[in-house]
């Protein structure tokens, strides 16, 4: 992991959870959210504003290394809504 650019600031982290207004998957608003590569880092995922949306530890947790759509299929999630929101989200912070 050292290996890889990861440059997902601390404001742009900041931006994420509040434009999610909670867990990108369940929507759940613990206080101590988690960052989640929605492409792992062990299948080449960074950290970086496109990648990282946050999650409850259950969620990330739950996903662990699948790549998200895989798992969502697989958890019975709105697969297509988040996308759409991830890609809102990402587009509204790009230029943080």
């Amino acid at each position: 992991m050292g290996e890889v650019e990861h440059d997902l600031t601390d404001t742009q982290w900041a931006a994420l959870i509040e434009a999610w207004g909670g867990c990108a998957y369940c929507g759940a608003d613990p206080p101590d959210l988690q960052k989640d590569c929605m492409l792992p880092i062990s299948r080449g995922g960074r950290y970086t504003l496109a990648n990282v949306v946050p999650a409850c530890r259950s969620c990330n947790a739950s996903k662990c290394n699948a790549e998200v759509t895989t798992w969502m299929r697989r958890k019975k999630l709105d697969e297509q809504a988040f996308l759409v929101r991830q890609a809102e989200i990402a587009g509204a912070t790009a230029s943080l």
